[in-house]
């Protein structure tokens, strides 16, 4: 059975169902909260959630009538304003969506469970746009069956509660990962291509994906527009055949492939719709996957650990069990998937979160769990989708939030996703050269930076076939500009150290990682006036939990314009990591840039071998796959400006040079430091 047919016949399994629950909660938003046959203390909960799901029930009557897609752009904002009211920055103080606000409310226990509950209603609003009863159908059911759990006033307790919310997350995991499967395998599922196609004209399209619409989507799609045909095909080449160029770098057979993903902004269709032609010039169907800015980054900050409010074993094999069915039942489709294409975008307000004591936080054994799940996770994924068969790529541009310079910052990231190949090549191929001698690399940090680490180099056993570094130019990576390798862990030593970087779309102040034989050994930084505080958001931010993590990837950004740019116009606290790590060294913790793919030998332009590819912890998969990989890669980077020397010490002792406070030395690579120059100048 197609998706489209499975889809359809779930809805009409569903609709006598979600027709009876629906009418049940429509009762009690017209409740006044007095009215409501529940403690007092509670009732305004019940009432506003359910006021919400009625907002989410006239969505639905509106896509089955056709009124949705028909609907104006000053309808479509209209209808956007009342849905994501409830978490926009200037409303969240008073939402029961903020943990802040609830537990003050209803106390930690009910407070931290409500407000997880309206989160998950509140993302759910992208289903009802796409006509599906599945989701709003149950959340309407667990709201009902709590409402009647607390209707015996004196009876009721938090653990009845409870229990009846972690049945409802045990129950429904089949039901949301086949959902989650399905979309992201299956072609066939046509929603947004609808939009790609009413695009054309206006704006109005914009608001019928059910995601939260800011300026940055609507200047994107008007700014677009303003494009030439032939300049939207140039930026929709560059990015797919970046995809193509990834697969035949690699020595990998796209011709066995069926399907790409994109993945794309909300207001970049104009490129998406000739990114999809380019796509099947390859023979390759387009899944679509878009998404926009986030109404309230606080809001999701907020709720990212809301699972530990069920969190256990038996819930995480039950997820990993559909999962693996779910892939199961598509594995023939799965086999055909190539790889994501990402279009990224750049120049929102650099967040910094407030922690809140309220937040549901994972335990330290939940925090195992996840990590455990993960792990899995990625071992299935890669059991259906084979590592050594998949491939990506990734390009960036901004967006109207970076500032009143935006149309030129635009046209400058054009040009830096489309620098001239050749000239990089051969730049990168000379410092490669110097790189291979070498034993170790030293890295040292100057004006105030405090980095001083010697990372350990792979060995060569026959220099004149083999390389340590990747020659990396515009293909999966775009844009152009960095070397990399997968360090030796024994002997990689000493402090990494950054004044500000953004990592995780999340600001680190003085971030510092102590390495010892390539594991972290220690973290701190100055977000936060409590060292405790510091830790934990390294943790749970880079770590993501886990203990420790190796140093994954070492490598020589060279991308002195993407610098210059940065600098000029005041926007480096707002540069992609994708950019960002072009500009300067930077050091991934997690796993290496091969991860499930260090079998497959690849080779630079110059046909030497790469042979660092691996490392003493990824090597481990060939005895267990949980032990080898960390499911998480974070690149972080020093600026030029803070960087006194990269040097590397060859087997005798000798010192060479790669950069001297900040700029190349290497002979023959004196124009990258042009843009630099030119900053000076």
């Amino acid at each position: 059975m197609s998706y489209k047919e499975l889809y359809k016949k779930n809805n009409e399994t569903l609709k006598e169902r979600y027709e009876l629950v629906s009418e049940r909660i429509r009762t009690i938003s017209n409740m006044k909260e007095a009215e409501v046959s529940i403690e007092e203390k509670y009732a305004s909960f019940f009432v506003k959630i359910s006021q919400f799901l009625v907002k989410l029930q006239e969505v639905l009557v509106k896509e089955k009538s056709g009124e949705l897609l028909a609907m104006s752009a000053e309808e479509g904002k209209a209808l956007n304003d009342s849905l994501f009211d409830e978490i926009k920055k200037e409303n969240y103080d008073f939402s029961f969506a903020n943990p802040s606000f609830a537990v003050k409310t209803f106390g930690k226990d009910f407070g931290q469970l409500f407000s997880a509950i309206f989160a998950s209603v509140i993302n759910i609003i992208p289903t009802v746009f796409q006509g599906d009863y599945t989701f709003i159908c149950i959340y309407e059911e667990l709201i009902l069956e709590i409402y009647t759990i607390m209707q015996d006033r004196e009876g009721f307790t938090y653990k009845a509660v409870q229990d009846s919310y972690y049945w409802f997350k045990h129950d429904y995991i089949e039901v949301v990962m086949e959902d989650k499967v399905n979309k992201l395998i299956n072609p066939e599922y046509d929603y947004y291509q609808k939009l790609i196609d009413m695009s054309k004209d206006g704006i109005d399209y914009l608001y019928k994906y059910g995601f939260y619409i800011s300026n940055d989507e609507i200047e994107s799609a008007r700014y677009l527009a303003t494009f030439s045909d032939e300049e939207i095909q140039k930026m929709a080449d560059t990015y797919t055949e970046g995809y193509r160029i990834g697969f035949e770098v690699t020595g990998k057979d796209l011709s066995i492939k069926d399907k790409a993903e994109i993945r794309y902004p909300v207001g970049f269709e104009r490129v998406v719709r000739v990114a999809i032609k380019n796509f099947e010039k390859l023979n390759l169907k387009s899944i679509l996957k878009p998404y926009s800015t986030p109404a309230n980054k606080q809001f999701d900050y907020d709720h990212r650990e809301d699972m530990g409010i069920v969190l256990d074993k038996a819930i995480i094999e039950r997820g990993l069990e559909s999962y693996r069915c779910a892939f199961e039942k598509i594995k023939k489709e799965a086999r055909g998937y190539a790889g994501p294409a990402v279009i990224e975008v750049f120049g929102e307000e650099p967040f910094s979160p407030i922690t809140k004591e309220e937040n549901v936080k994972l335990n330290a054994k939940q925090q195992k769990l996840s990590v455990y799940n993960k792990s899995e996770i990625s071992q299935i994924v890669n059991k259906y989708i084979v590592g050594e068969e998949r491939s990506f790529t990734i390009i960036a541009f901004p967006i109207a939030s970076i500032g009143d310079k935006y149309k030129q910052i635009f046209a400058e990231t054009v040009r830096l996703n489309t620098l001239d190949y050749n000239f990089y090549r051969d730049m990168q191929q000379k410092i490669i050269d110097v790189l291979d001698t070498g034993d170790k690399a030293h890295i040292v940090g100057t004006n105030g930076n405090k980095t001083d680490l010697y990372v350990n180099l792979y060995k060569l056993n026959d220099p004149n076939k083999e390389t340590i570094f990747e020659n990396c130019v515009a293909d999966v990576n775009i844009p152009v500009g960095e070397v990399f390798t997968s360090p030796v862990l024994k002997g990689t030593t000493g402090k990494l150290h950054v004044s500000q970087v953004y990592l995780n779309g999340l600001k680190f102040i003085n971030l510092e990682i102590d390495f010892k034989d390539g594991m972290i050994a220690d973290y701190t930084c100055t977000n936060f006036d409590s060292e405790e505080d510091n830790k934990k958001y390294i943790k749970d931010n880079i770590l993501m939990n886990h203990e420790t993590l190796p140093m994954g990837e070492f490598a020589i950004g060279t991308n002195t314009v993407a610098y210059k740019m940065a600098d000029t116009y005041q926007i480096a606290d707002k540069m992609p990591i994708l950019i960002a790590e072009k500009t300067g060294p930077h050091f991934a913790v997690g796993d290496t840039c091969y991860s499930y793919d260090e079998d497959n030998m690849t080779y630079n332009p110059d046909k030497k071998a790469i042979v660092a590819r691996d490392n003493e912890i990824s090597a481990l998969r060939k005895e267990d796959y949980s032990k080898a990989y960390f499911n998480c890669h974070t690149d972080i980077t020093i600026p030029y400006n803070e960087l006194g020397r990269i040097s590397v010490i060859t087997k005798t002792g000798e010192n060479k040079d790669i950069i001297v406070d900040g700029r190349f030395v290497v002979q023959g690579t004196e124009k990258l430091n042009e843009p630099l120059d030119e900053m000076e100048g």
